[in-house]
């Protein structure tokens, strides 16, 4: 039987919270190049606790989906690809990859002709994300008579 667990709305609700303050980089493209690039090169404990936090969800998010190979809802292959991109994603960053590197620094190019695209982008899928949450966490709601 399909069952949403307890912490998979908030899951996509976190997700979708973490992608929108993106659009910071679309108000302010300094102060967020500065904030990201200073939390990269930095890696202090702000780096450690928000890579922590999100390479456990998504490790958690990759075993739901194993877990329930049999009996997945559609949208549990985010945690799949999505988790594995971001897992991926944190390891090249922490490996400090070179090829990953180049990109984050076009990424955070306040030059970039390609800025709001990419920016925009990441909005737009935390925008989808969070309502995705928002569903999940009504659909749980009757699933379980709450």
């Amino acid at each position: 039987m399909k069952k949403i667990y307890f912490w998979e709305p908030w899951f996509f609700i976190f997700f979708g919270v973490f992608h929108l303050h993106r659009i910071w980089g679309l108000i302010d493209r300094n102060s967020y190049a500065e904030f990201w690039l200073g939390i990269l090169g930095d890696k202090g404990l702000l780096y450690f606790s928000i890579m922590s936090i999100l390479a456990f969800l998504c490790i958690t998010g990759i075993i739901t989906f194993i877990k329930n190979k049999d009996h997945n809802y559609i949208w549990r292959w985010i945690y799949f690809f999505g988790g594995g991109y971001l897992l991926f994603d944190l390891f090249a960053i922490e490996a400090g990859l070179g090829f990953w590197n180049s990109l984050l620094s076009k990424m955070f190019d306040i030059n970039n002709p390609y800025w709001n695209i990419i920016w925009s982008f990441f909005v737009l899928l935390g925008c989808i994300v969070f309502i995705l949450g928002i569903i999940l966490f009504k659909k749980r709601r009757v699933q379980n008579n709450i």
